[in-house]
């Protein structure tokens, strides 16, 4: 550009300058007369909706006093809302400290428009003294008078209506006070009317005599400055040639590069820095602009020529980003803007501009975009609603979560308030704002609080709330951040198991733990309150007989029918439950022992009578009861259920199918006692050294890996033969023995392990009553450490059952171990109802799919269905599978076709003697060779 022209634009600039201030002072006047009869004007809309609203009201009071309608008050109230809507308003404004939210409800309620609300504030709170407003103020005053006098001739009339108290001549004075109301406020709002239309008409005359000064003033300062500037002109150009030198010296200096394109010649003059740099000569030649296109990256060749083009031919916005290949042979971004200047045909001949390196930056948003692409996609993919909300508290993200949750879409500018509300469970009339306090700067108060989500519907949802600010580059809050965890499935998952902890599944009965509470707190209350109360111990006759002859499915249906037989024949306030297997208690609250026997006898024979049949097979069922009666001989619960375990077991004796009472005295009884005597035998085998333990392989059914068994308990007994764990476990568990027995075979296990120094992981069974043992736990540490066997040698395994029956411990039980580095096993897994809905909560290894399932699967479709669905299941959450009680080759051919990981049962291995340098096993090898027992 010559220089001639760079000074006449800056003397263009010098002259113009008053004349803009002048006009921008001009633009300013008429904007804020504009936003003044804009103002004026809602005021005059508004003052029209206050007359229909007050005319409105007057006549639907005069029509209530006409009908005595209901309905006709009610349109009263609604018209008169108007006015006093904008009553509030101005009492509002008219404060020592207005109050500007209370003022907008009331202009809102007075129907005026919400776009003019913010006007109709701004002109009265900053022109209240005026003399049109303040006249106009007074008057609305004066209007607001009459209304309060109506309001209270409404009040009176309804309550003489409601009352059935207006008479005739009440009606007549109420109508004249309508009348008279309505005559003083027509020429108040006339009045209103006029001083507003006054005020817009003085706006304008102030308006238009003011752009008349104005132009005045513009002529007298052209001239002014006209001849100002032309007597400075010779210093101005000179000004501007050292200004021009100064520029370069200032672009040299920089990161800024310069580019002058010759377009005639297609010569481009570029920076000498910049010209090195891009591989040209550092001389002052001009570069041809193919030379410079041939630098740019394949990809942004096209885009730059036509950037160029459409500058040449149209004269669009000049403005690119692209890559050139340095001499350091990379790429690097620089972004490029210029303009072109043409002759007097219109024809371009020059383009001359800037262009600067950019590519950190570019590099910086590429990692930004790359970290927000994450962070979107992280808060898509979680389970928990996320949302974002301004200062503003309009809700400005929202993940699919939030949106499900919320049963809403995501659009700009949605209010959070007009998205759901949040209310404390414990005072649900209590709503709670955590934005509004994290946007104060306190903490949400949300934390150990059980909180229900109100969505518009009104539909509630149980959730936990996170809420964190969110600060900007200055540390200042811009936001705050609302993560939402809906706790609909855990409660269920809560309610379940304690429902499932206190309950057994099949029934629906209460189970032994629950029944043992309930009769533990029956005798811990008798010294304080006494009272009669009978146990009863039931045992089924027949029950095993029908479950080998027709099948579980079939003892399962008769336990169904059994306690529907039962609670038929109970009290309300009795308690039945299932004790495990056939078993069954019943606790007569309040009830003698006479009375209990009677109603024990009913229970047999209504037990006698039912007709059970499985197909075309019918089965005779019978019961046998032991009754005891709680007094003072019975201290403890463990004395008051041996007792009836006694007299149940006693009854059976006699014949079965009848009732025995529990009497102390009773020299038979006593001799049944002394016959239970499995605690002191398997105390003395402990001491004795008379269990060992057996191992049966656990084989992998795809590749090879490390050798994998389980470890089986067995009982040698004092005749040498060997007692398979179901004739001791039981009353080892009764009697709370487990959780020593199970310290001799994790001590003897790992000993074991140590001696034979192979590759070995071995699983070893642990009890329910151990897990809960928080000294077995350290206990099971210390051997570990003891022993120096690796602990990803050594595989747990708990039953599904004894997991769910405590799980919380459980959890923490399998936590420790498996931060030592050992693997666990959840045995006899899909026998419980809910094994699904907790599989998640525990964290075990391997799943060991119910044996009554895997030797079913041949020959039955659901059971194979159900060794399916486990398998899969197990191999989603990333657990191995292992299918029990594989006895033969056609199970074992299935079972690898489905899929499951290790199979273990006959067709695979039998138990054999656990360790060569065991004593115990050497002592069992000893008693005439017998074999183990599953």
């Amino acid at each position: 550009m010559p220089a001639h022209r760079h000074n006449s634009y800056q003397r263009l600039i010098l002259l113009i300058w008053p004349f803009v201030v002048v006009v921008m002072l001009l633009v300013l006047a008429g904007i804020l007369s504009i936003n003044i009869l804009s103002a004026v004007r809602a005021y005059v809309a508004g003052e029209s909706l206050w007359s229909k609203g007050q005319k409105d009201a007057i006549y639907a009071l005069t029509l209530y006093l006409d009908t005595r309608d209901p309905v006709a008050y009610q349109q009263y109230r609604q018209a008169i809302a108007i006015p006093k809507g904008d009553h509030v308003a101005r009492l509002a404004l008219d404060a020592p400290e207005p109050d500007f939210t209370t003022a907008k409800r009331g202009f809102l309620a007075g129907g005026n428009l919400p776009a003019d609300v913010p006007a109709m504030i701004w002109l009265f709170h900053y022109f209240r003294d005026v003399s049109y407003i303040d006249r106009a103020i007074t008057i609305w005053g004066k209007a607001d008078e009459s209304l309060a006098e109506l309001d209270a001739v409404a009040s009176r009339l309804h309550a003489g209506i409601s009352g059935n108290t207006l008479d005739e001549a009440g009606a007549r004075a109420a109508r004249r006070q309508l009348e008279a109301i309505n005559s003083r406020l027509t020429p108040i709002e006339n009045e209103f009317s006029g001083t507003l239309g006054e005020a817009s008409h003085a706006i304008r005359d102030l308006l238009l005599y003011g752009n008349l000064a104005t132009a005045l003033f513009l002529i007298v300062l052209a001239v002014w400055r006209t001849r100002k500037h032309l007597a400075e002109r010779e210093k101005l150009e000179d000004a501007l040639q050292k200004s021009e030198e100064r520029l370069q010296l200032a672009v040299s200096g920089s990161h800024y590069g310069v580019w002058d394109w010759d377009i005639p010649s297609n010569g481009v003059y570029i920076s000498t820095q910049y010209k090195q740099l891009f591989g040209f000569a550092g001389n002052d030649e001009p570069v041809e602009l193919q030379a410079i296109m041939a630098k740019l990256h394949p990809d942004d060749q096209q885009p730059v020529g036509a950037a160029l083009d459409a500058h040449l031919q149209s004269g669009a916005h000049y403005e690119h980003e692209f890559r050139i290949h340095t001499i350091d042979g990379e790429y690097r971004w620089y972004h490029s803007s210029g303009r072109a200047t043409h002759d007097g045909n219109g024809q371009a001949i020059r383009m001359a501009g800037t262009f600067e390196d950019v590519t950190e930056r570019k590099r910086m948003e590429a990692a930004l975009q790359a970290e927000q692409e994450r962070a979107l996609v992280t808060l898509a993919s979680i389970g928990d609603a996320v949302l974002t909300t301004d200062t503003q508290r309009r809700v400005s993200y929202m993940n699919p979560a939030a949106e499900a949750l919320l049963g809403v879409r995501h659009t700009p500018g949605l209010l959070l308030e007009h998205v759901c509300r949040l209310a404390d469970e414990a005072q649900q009339q209590n709503v709670l704002d955590p934005v509004g306090q994290v946007l104060a700067g306190t903490a949400a108060d949300t934390d150990g609080r059980n909180l229900w989500l109100i969505r518009l519907d009104g539909s509630e949802t149980a959730v936990r709330l996170v809420a964190a600010p969110m600060h900007d580059e200055a540390g200042s809050i811009a936001g705050v951040a609302l993560a939402f965890h809906d706790m609909t499935r855990e409660r269920q998952f809560v309610a379940n198991l304690s429902w499932q902890a206190s309950h057994d599944e099949l029934t629906g009965l209460v189970n032994r733990r629950e029944f043992e509470q309930r009769l533990a707190r029956l005798i811990a209350e008798r010294p304080h309150r006494p009272a009669h109360h009978t146990v009863l111990y039931l045992d089924l006759d027949q029950f095993k007989l029908v479950n080998d002859t027709c099948g579980h499915a079939a003892g399962d249906e008769l336990l169904r029918q059994v306690c529907a037989t039962l609670q038929g024949h109970l009290r309300g306030d009795d308690t039945l439950a299932r004790l495990g297997g056939d078993e069954f208690g019943i606790i007569l609250q309040g009830c003698p022992p006479e009375p209990a026997e009677r109603i024990a006898e009913t229970l047999r024979e209504s037990i006698e009578v039912l007709h059970f049949a499985w197909g075309n097979q019918p089965f005779s069922v019978s019961v046998s009861i032991g009754l005891v009666a709680l007094d003072d001989s019975f201290s403890t619960l463990e004395d008051s259920m041996r007792a009836a375990d006694v007299a149940c077991y006693l009854a059976k004796e006699k014949g079965r199918n009848r009732v025995q009472r529990y009497e102390p005295d009773d020299a038979e009884l006593t001799v049944r006692y002394g016959e239970m005597e499995w605690v002191q035998r398997i105390h003395r085998a402990l001491d004795e050294n008379r269990f060992c333990l057996y191992a049966q392989e656990i084989a992998p059914l795809h590749g090879h890996e490390v050798r994998h068994v389980e470890v089986l308990l067995r009982l040698i007994g004092e005749d040498g033969s060997i007692v398979p764990p179901i004739a001791f476990i039981p009353a080892a568990e009764r009697y709370n023995l487990m959780p020593t027995i199970d310290r001799w075979v994790v001590r003897t296990a790992l000993a074991t392990m140590r001696a034979l120094k192979t590759d070995l992981v071995c699983s070893i069974n642990l009890s329910g009553t151990s897990i809960g043992d928080e000294a077995f736990l350290e206990y099971v540490c210390c051997q570990l450490l003891e022993s120096g066997v690796p602990a990803t040698s050594v595989c747990f395994e708990i039953t599904e059952t004894s997991a769910i029956a405590n799980l919380t411990r459980a959890t923490v039980f399998i936590h420790a171990l498996k931060a030592l580095g050992c693997r666990f096993s959840l045995d006899d897994f899909g026998s419980g109802m809910s094994s699904f809905a907790y599989l998640k909560h525990l964290p075990v290894d391997y799943l060991k799919i119910d044996g009554a399932f895997v030797k079913g699967m041949l020959n039955d479709a659901s059971d194979r269905a159900m060794v399916e669905a486990i398998n899969h299941i197990g191999h989603v959450m990333g657990k191995r599978t292992i299918a029990e009680f594989v006895e033969n080759a056609g199970i074992l051919q299935l079972t690898r076709e489905i899929g499951v990981d290790y199979a273990q049962g006959y067709a695979v291995a039998h138990p054999q003697p656990f360790g060569a340098t065991d004593t115990a096993d050497q002592t069992a090898n000893r008693y005439n060779g017998q074999g183990a027992i599953l």
